[in-house]
């Protein structure tokens, strides 16, 4: 049998083949179905549509509800979405349901799910949210979808899809304190082309890979659809065994899948992290690449540190090494993507103070856990730049309109270069403050 690799292998255990290859055309079973508060209605109405108004979903224990992000708004029409979610949940007795409001609630649905459980590695995930490739740091094939392929999996609990073909990204070294897996992925995109991956996997391996924490794998693998990849995938090690195995919903048993010896790859491109400098990607696309020794000095308006990208409890312990102790010079909102993570910032210390009160005492805005300004939302969402703004972020967009003002400029970096921005007003080398 010819060797697959790792995202080839998982989709032909899920279509009950012993092989397939790039450009091959199979029906796949779902593990996990995702939707949330923006495209679960449509979703709900097409799968109403197609299979009757008193259908049953194919398995109310594997579709999972996360309502996060237009929550936090007294918009009736974002509102009136989640609604629709608690409504349906309540005619299907769906089992996993976060539902803003209630102790259950979690915030963003990307660092909810492997929070919850719901990632484990060998699986298929979909979910109707692009950034659903980043549970790809868990090992398996998880990738975005629209929502007419999400009411045909509600219906059906599989999935027509096309085996992409895989691009090897390979990081030798040792990571210096001063890059983040974010100035990572902001690199490859920068050298491929938002269009350079398109439809096809993306495999992240080498030392300085495996080096990084699972919430740092998790941004690597998030960011492949800014390069219009297909999925992100990175190998299980124990890291990620004792993770899924802390959490693992119901305790599902699971099968670790890695690239065959001899597996082919489209294409490798191998990378020395110790040769890597601090990245930005510039108005208006993440691949607009620059060193932040090219644009340092450019005057900015607001600091913003949260996302599925940026608002985990690794980014916030990075931004928080570098404002403790200081004062940010510019509007700063720090938000955390899960409330877990928010809870964290209140218990977790940095030199006997809070993470919290780090960030409180330099000046900063916390947020509600959420997606909050990252996709825009309404006028009155926490963060959104309601004039045209110069913002960095640590989101994953900065497309024109995407954080609000369709005329602001969104600089994307790390949350160790946007906390050293946030101190000066300036796009800042985070080296000058560590």
């Amino acid at each position: 049998m010819s060797a697959m690799t790792m995202t080839e292998r998982i989709l032909a255990r899920h279509a009950g083949k012993e092989r397939v290859k790039p450009g091959e055309n199979v029906w796949v079973d779902t593990d996990i179905l995702m939707t949330h508060d923006v495209c679960g209605p449509g979703t709900i109405g097409i799968f109403k549509q197609h299979f009757g108004k008193d259908a049953k979903v194919w398995d109310r224990e594997k579709v999972v509800i996360i309502p996060d992000h237009y929550i936090f708004t007294r918009d009736e029409k974002a509102n009136r979405n989640v609604d629709t979610l608690r409504k349906f949940v309540a005619e299907q007795d769906i089992k996993y349901f976060y539902d803003v409001g209630t102790p259950a609630y979690k915030g963003v649905c990307h660092i909810a799910l492997p929070e919850e459980g719901h990632t484990r590695p060998g699986e298929v995930l979909f979910g109707t949210d692009s950034h659903t490739c980043t549970a790809g740091a868990f090992g398996e094939f998880a990738t975005g979808i629209g929502n007419t392929d999400a009411g045909f999996i509600m219906g059906t609990g599989k999935l027509w899809v096309k085996v992409p073909p895989t691009l090897r990204f390979v990081f030798h070294g040792n990571l210096p304190p001063y890059l983040m897996a974010k100035d990572l992925i902001l690199a490859v995109i920068g050298d491929i082309g938002c269009d350079g991956a398109t439809y096809c996997a993306m495999e992240f391996d080498g030392e300085a890979v495996y080096a990084l924490g699972i919430e740092e794998r998790m941004t690597l693998c998030n960011m492949v659809i800014e390069a219009g990849g297909k999925n992100g995938v990175i190998a299980p090690d124990q890291v990620t065994l004792d993770y899924v195995n802390a959490r693992n919903a119901g305790q599902r048993p699971y099968t670790v899948v890695k690239s065959d010896p001899g597996a082919r790859f489209l294409s490798e491109r191998v990378y020395d992290v110790a040769k890597l400098e601090p990245i930005v990607a510039k108005p208006h696309s993440p691949d607009n690449k620059a060193a932040v020794s090219e644009v340092k000095g450019t005057r900015l308006d607001r600091a913003y540190i949260g996302s599925c990208t940026g608002g985990k409890m690794t980014d916030f312990r990075a931004a928080a090494a570098i404002l403790k102790g200081q004062t940010v010079k510019i509007d700063t909102f720090v938000v955390p993507a899960t409330s877990e993570i928010a809870q964290g910032l209140k218990t977790e210390r940095l030199n006997g103070q809070t993470l919290e009160a780090v960030f409180l005492a330099a000046g900063a805005q916390i947020g509600q856990p959420s997606c909050a300004a990252c996709l825009g939302g309404p006028s009155d969402t926490f963060g959104r730049l309601n004039a045209p703004l110069k913002c960095i972020s640590t989101t994953n967009r900065n497309f024109p309109g995407r954080m609000g003002h369709k005329e602001a400029q969104v600089f994307l970096a790390s949350p160790l270069t946007v906390a050293a921005s946030a101190l000066t007003g300036t796009i800042t080398d985070p080296r000058d403050c560590l």
